[in-house]
């Protein structure tokens, strides 16, 4: 009877009952949101502070971006080996 049964990972989304679909979404929409308010500020400030804070709000997107590349490259995969 258990070779009918789904395998599941403990990495799945789906076997974290825990956390909702919804508790996804906030940093995703943040990190839009910052994106656009880094082009908007490159876009209507030229020099100064608006400047800086272009470079810094199109930034921490990328800087999250490969963080999360990096450590999802480092976990184990399910097929065995690094993915």
């Amino acid at each position: 009877m258990n070779a009918l049964r789904p395998a599941t990972s403990q990495s799945s989304f789906a076997a974290s009952p825990s956390r909702a679909p919804v508790a996804v979404w906030p940093w995703p929409i943040a990190l839009g949101l910052l994106t656009t308010f880094g082009l908007l500020s490159a876009l209507l400030g030229q020099h100064g502070i608006w400047l800086l804070l272009s470079w810094a709000a199109l930034s921490i997107p990328l800087i999250v971006t490969v963080v999360c590349l990096i450590r999802a490259w480092r976990r184990p995969s399910s097929k065995g080996g690094l993915s």
